[in-house]
């Protein structure tokens, strides 16, 4: 039997996560013990335990800003809180910022206001999701995640824990650091008048 290849892995898994998440109440209501028969049974296929798992760093390291997730629904949207508050992921080439390449300005964290990188940081990566070859010293805290049965390097506001997305190195990029933060513009805001407490920041590293 032929393997799907990791994209079609990727798509499925996408769509199967939006599609339970958004699925009316009246409906998840006639399926309980089915889905959660479902859901018991993953954990004793080590492939599907390992590509369903969600990492649990960001829920084990203390933030300075602390919410329960009952406080956190009242401030976010439910897309920004299945994003920042669950490692959720939004689609490609659909994000605010995706294309968004301002000559000044500072993108901050959509849940803390915390900034996060500088639009000098920003390069156009081709991915689908808004690119950074570097963030604000200290703004990012990086967490080994091993959700979809690899590894990878998962990206948290280091404010609020919130998830940003995942680091990649070694792709080529002609960045000065070859890393690209691959980003949900979901998870950021833009201020373009606050460049200036950004590189205060940047100096006093």
């Amino acid at each position: 039997m032929r393997f799907p290849t990791f994209p079609t892995i990727v798509r499925t898994f996408y769509t199967f996560s939006n599609y339970t998440a958004r699925l009316p109440l009246q409906f998840k209501a006639l399926q309980p013990v089915t889905r959660g028969t479902v859901l018991k049974s993953m954990p004793t296929i080590p492939f599907l335990s390992n590509l369903f798992s969600i990492s649990a760093a960001t829920r084990d390291m203390s933030y300075p800003v602390q919410k329960s997730d009952d406080e956190w629904r009242a401030v976010l949207s439910k897309e920004q809180f299945r994003i920042l508050r669950q490692q959720g992921t939004e689609a490609p080439h659909i994000g605010k910022y995706d294309k968004h390449a301002p000559s000044t300005g500072v993108y901050t964290c959509a849940g803390c206001d915390a900034p996060l990188y500088t639009a000098n940081q920003k390069f156009k990566s081709g991915c689908g999701w808004p690119a950074y070859f570097d963030n604000i010293p200290g703004a990012v805290t990086r967490h080994t995640d091993s959700t979809l049965g690899m590894e990878r390097t998962e990206i948290v506001c280091s404010n609020c824990g919130g998830h940003l997305g995942h680091v990649f190195k070694g792709e080529g990029y002609q960045t000065p650091t070859d890393e690209r933060h691959c980003v949900n513009s979901i998870s950021m805001k833009f201020s373009p008048e606050d460049e200036g407490a950004a590189k205060s920041k940047d100096s006093k590293a």
